[in-house]
């Protein structure tokens, strides 16, 4: 079996109107603890943990805890509401949005088996009760509650009773990691990968690695903070799989002893002096830059080389936008 899932909707730009451009974001206090079960068979049992005078106590509904697939839905929320901030939109907990889009925008499958596992991603999500002391926007909610607190099918096929429109009212716990942005950008491949534990090792690596060259943490700690219900022996092989195969985005993972070494495939060097003198681009430009290249096997940061030899060439011109100058330049390169 290969590692990653395959790219389900290669040219999903051509027929999603409202997620385009839209970088994935996810919740730093989701990426940091383990909120979601990596079972892939219903898990009803409550679980607490504990870390740093953090806990929290998660108690599943029937349908089972929520998954770290299921998570796919919070994404798409979370990017949809910071692209509308970063419009100047004013957030709101209630979201809408056509179901097709979002699975096309997760990667998921689009047949009747893909909204099936939507919906039950759905009850899942408002079934699981947290309580915790961690706070979202230095705000702390005591009270227990939803991971969403509710969805509603907005509108429905009459001939396949699939649902087309749907309505998610967001925790107010989650809600308040948007509005102090308290999110984190990540790789649109994430949705590629196929296992539990390797989307939650890729998240507390983009949480904690993030573009620093490497990140080391203890073994059993590693454990403990992925939720893995594995014994430790079976976490390392499946840690040992990972390393085999190297297909994690960003990250590359080395172990030496009990030691976990993450290490950024393109890191930014801390204390590295920046040359004021080049335009500068955000790292969601990146991102960005990263969705249009990659049908092509362009190196994103190769073709950031070459646009800043291409400015110095053309006399350092002032840009009114560094970022949509960049963009403009790997359009040309794929077009």
């Amino acid at each position: 079996m290969k590692p990653l899932l395959p790219n389900r909707h290669p040219d999903q730009d051509m027929f999603i109107c409202d997620f385009g451009d839209v970088i994935p974001k996810s919740d730093i206090a989701s990426m940091e603890h383990p909120l979601f079960t990596l079972s892939t068979k219903p898990d009803t049992k409550i679980r607490h943990y504990e870390h740093n005078n953090n806990s929290v106590t998660i108690a599943p509904s029937a349908w089972g805890m929520a998954t770290i697939h299921d998570k796919d839905v919070l994404i798409y929320c979370i990017s949809q509401l910071m692209a509308g901030m970063n419009k100047g939109e004013s957030p709101s907990r209630k979201i809408r949005f056509k179901a097709h889009d979002l699975l096309v925008s997760t990667n998921r499958e689009t047949s009747g088996d893909g909204y099936k596992r939507l919906k039950q991603a759905f009850e899942r999500l408002s079934g699981t009760r947290i309580q915790t002391n961690i706070k979202t926007n230095d705000e702390e909610i005591i009270k227990g509650f939803g991971i969403i607190d509710s969805y509603e099918i907005v509108v429905k096929d009459k001939n396949t009773k699939r649902m087309l429109e749907l309505e998610i009212t967001l925790s107010e716990w989650l809600y308040n990691s948007v509005v102090g942005h308290d999110v984190l950008s990540i790789n649109r491949s994430y949705f590629r990968l196929r296992k539990p534990l390797e989307r939650r090792i890729y998240e507390i690596a983009r949480k904690h690695c993030g573009n620093k060259a490497q990140w080391k943490i203890g073994m059993q700690l590693l454990h403990k903070k992925s939720g893995s219900n594995s014994k430790l022996d079976k976490f390392r092989y499946m840690l040992n799989q990972i390393i085999t195969y190297d297909h994690l985005p960003d990250y590359s993972i080395t172990i030496e002893d009990e030691l976990v070494i993450f290490h950024a495939k393109n890191p930014i060097i801390e204390n590295q002096i920046p040359d004021q003198s080049r335009p500068f681009l955000q790292v969601e430009t990146i991102e960005k830059a990263k969705k249009i290249l990659q049908r092509f096997n362009l190196d994103v940061y190769a073709l950031e080389s070459q646009w800043i030899e291409y400015w110095k060439n053309s006399g350092e011109p002032e840009l009114k936008s560094a970022d949509g100058a960049f963009i403009n330049f790997c359009k040309k390169k794929v077009s």
